[in-house]
């Protein structure tokens, strides 16, 4: 019996350490689990309880209601979805007395001390069921306060809930009764209709009968005189035989008809029928209304066409979008516009619904698609190189489309920040920059794709990471960088050796990129400081973390850790000038490090979790690490005694096939994503591993690509 699975359930038994078989295996499962999907939009109301830049919810009642009186409560409803069974952190501030309810269990409840001290935060950790879990929140008011702040306890973790009601389910956030009496105990279930709950709901959703008498674009928009907007819906025809359809339009003002982008119709204003030909088939159905100063707005009748919403908006019935309002001079583009993709116009904006104070926003729901995060990143990396090695287009085309996804939305993300308060439903992290981990693994990765497949418009993401590395990230006195201030204040105050990884490579490409030297400068310079603040000299390793608040490296040398190291460090060497005043020193430092290394493997071949602890367990993306490092140290010449590196690659490989990746490409024994300790029975008893965790995935691609070259360039 292997560690993790039974021996004839391995790789090995199927492919022996043919690397071009077992990464071809892991790279297809990867793409076949993690199907690509576009983002999906949402109805949103910035109006109640909302997320702020912390990606906390926040409400203050006293706002919403500033007739209340003390004792008056507030409860709040909300669904939270699991795919099983589960946990998740939340850290709570109370302004005044709070009672958390999940599954009607009661989770939190504030006392005298949490509500007198509300500015610091209890962290309370939940149990969550398979499927949606019932959220409620009571909030009483006193003369202290009257609401509170609640979410993920890790920043910028863009964990939302949904209102759970059936006329808004889909919706982002909250839904909360009026002021109700502090004895009032709330028969709501999930999915139950508002017209059938005994207290009125907020926010308001519906508009005010003055409102209602106005056209949809006037109640929207105001009446701005010249200027116009745009309403987006989706027509479906699904007679085969009758390709003539009439289409009725009713508007006060000018307004003109586009199906496919193209102009079928326009008119001054008045009710008017006009006819199309159109055969079998979906087809994107614009209406461009202009404002004359008064009411104005637009009703649409095809009877022979099925509309629906062209974003399959969650939350609202409403079938068409509205966008708007622009200038009479500008040209309306519809393919940014539709795509979904793009803020338009100047001041910038972007589609909304027929709702008071209702907006469409996307959300990337994919586990492993279309988000921007350093495992991702590295994943891709490994997913893009075995792509082309092994000739499939499909995978290219995948890589690109993930990686041309997240560029293409970049803008709109900062522009939902500002729009929405701070916590967005995609770019979490590049939005909300605040270390190297948000940016500098898929960045570099993103560069990589770039030079093999070509992207578009990768110069402004590339400039806004190397911005944020080069000038605003954290740095100690000699430049080197560390964990300063960040959202996730356990970080705060510490260097890590994951953060070489993090920000060298990039840094290495950035240059390639630009074609200026300091940033590969400043890529070499780092591991100088790393050096001086995390190296074991006596083994010959790092440790994983330097604590400020103590002044000392914690001396625990984690695998994946001391694996980003010397990964790294030969990113760095293979583009660093020759007549580098630095390299024959970071050689130096190479050589010492493998050897270090290298007096760890097992007699299986395996590095482990906590390299000088082999009871801990064999850990697969560190063991990919080593191979990668050592593989590329022999093919550039940089390791001294190369055949014994030589041998310890293979060795590694075999250990891989047999003990990390199973007949159907899945893979083992990778460390999830790590927090710190200054002992090592964290890492090794607390700290386990993850089935095809994106932190080890793309690693072992790496490390097989590795074990082909390593190989063909022994054979010359």
């Amino acid at each position: 019996m292997g560690y993790y699975f039974d021996d004839s359930q391995s790789i090995h038994t199927f492919e022996g350490t043919d690397p071009k078989a077992i990464i071809s295996s892991l790279a297809y499962r990867y793409v076949g689990q993690n199907i690509a999907h576009e983002y999906c939009c949402r109805a949103y109301t910035n109006n109640g309880i909302v997320r702020t830049t912390d990606y906390r919810y926040l409400v203050d009642f006293n706002k919403i209601f500033p007739e209340s009186k003390d004792k008056d409560c507030v409860w709040a409803f909300a669904k939270y979805y699991s795919s099983g069974k589960s946990s998740f952190g939340w850290d709570i501030n109370c302004f005044g007395p709070m009672v958390m309810y999940v599954n009607g269990e009661i989770v939190y409840k504030s006392d005298i001390f949490k509500e007198r001290y509300s500015e610091n935060a209890t962290r309370v950790f939940v149990d969550v069921e398979a499927g949606w879990n019932d959220i409620r929140i009571q909030f009483k008011k006193t003369k202290a306060g009257f609401g509170g702040q609640f979410g993920t306890w890790i920043g910028k973790w863009d964990m939302y809930t949904i209102m759970p009601t059936k006329e808004r389910d889909g919706q982002e956030g909250f839904v909360f009764t009026e002021l109700v009496p502090d004895d009032y105990v709330p028969e709501f279930e999930i999915g139950m209709s508002e017209a059938d709950f005994d207290k009125k709901l907020y926010p308001v959703k519906d508009w005010s009968d003055e409102e209602k008498a106005k056209g949809q674009l006037a109640r929207m928009y105001g009446t701005p005189k010249g200027r116009y907007a745009v309403g987006y819906t989706k027509a479906f025809f699904d007679d085969i035989k009758d390709t003539k359809h009439t289409i009725t339009l009713d508007t006060k003002t000018a307004a003109a008809v586009y199906i496919n982008k193209k102009e079928v119709f326009s008119t001054k204003g008045g009710k008017e029928t006009f006819e199309v030909e159109l055969p079998f088939g979906a087809y994107d159905l614009y209406v461009k209304v202009t404002c004359g100063g008064g009411d104005w707005g637009y009703t649409l009748e095809c009877p022979d066409a099925k509309l629906e919403n062209a974003a399959r908006v969650m939350g609202t019935d409403d079938v068409w979008m509205y966008i708007g309002t622009f200038d009479d001079t500008f040209e309306f583009p519809f393919d940014t516009a539709s795509d979904m993709k793009h803020v338009v116009g100047e001041p910038k904006t972007y589609w909304r619904i027929d709702a008071p104070d209702t907006f469409v926003r996307p959300y990337v729901e994919t586990q492993f698609y279309g988000h921007w995060n350093y495992p991702l990143g590295v994943t891709l990396y490994g997913l893009l190189h075995t792509a082309i090695l092994i000739g499939s287009e499909d995978i290219k085309n995948y890589i690109k489309d993930h990686v041309q996804l997240c560029i293409d939305t970049l803008d709109y993300a900062l522009w939902d920040k500002e729009q929405y308060g701070g916590a967005t439903g995609i770019h979490n992290l590049l939005t909300s920059i605040d270390s190297l981990d948000d940016c500098g693994s898929f960045a570099s990765m993103m560069l990589e794709v770039h030079k093999c497949l070509g992207l578009r418009d990768v110069k402004k993401v590339a400039d806004y990471v190397g911005d944020y590395i080069y000038n605003h990230q954290a740095r100690l006195e000699d430049g080197t960088f560390f964990r300063k201030e960040m959202m996730h204040h356990f970080h705060n105050q510490t260097m890590w050796a994951d953060d070489l990884y993090m920000s060298v490579p990039f840094l290495t490409r950035y240059y390639k990129f630009t074609g200026d030297q300091k940033y590969i400068d400043d890529a070499a310079n780092q591991f100088f400081g790393f050096k001086k603040r995390l190296f074991m000299p006596e083994e010959k390793i790092m440790s994983h973390v330097y604590d400020f608040k103590y002044d000392t490296k914690t001396n625990v040398p984690w695998g994946r850790g001391n694996g980003w190291v010397v990964f790294s460090m030969t990113e760095l060497l293979e583009n660093l000038p020759e007549d580098h005043p630095q390299k024959n020193e970071l050689i130096e430092f190479l050589n010492t490090l493998c050897e270090g290394y290298l007096a760890l493997q097992d007699d299986k071949g395996m590095w482990h979790q906590v390299l000088n602890d082999h009871e801990s367990y064999p850990e697969t993306s560190c063991t990919s690490m080593f191979i990668y490092a050592f593989s590329r140290g022999v093919r550039f010449g940089w390791l001294k005694n190369p055949e014994k590196y030589v041998k310890a690659v293979y060795k590694a490989w075999d250990g891989i096939s047999r003990t990390s990746v199973d007949h159907a490409g899945n893979v083992y024994g990778v460390c999830r994503g790590s927090e710190f300790s200054f002992i090592a029975d964290y890492y090794k008893n607390e700290l386990g591993w993850n089935l095809n965790d994106t932190h080890g995935t793309g690693i072992v691609m790496l490390a097989g690509i590795e074990v082909i070259r390593l190989g063909d360039f022994l054979a010359k």
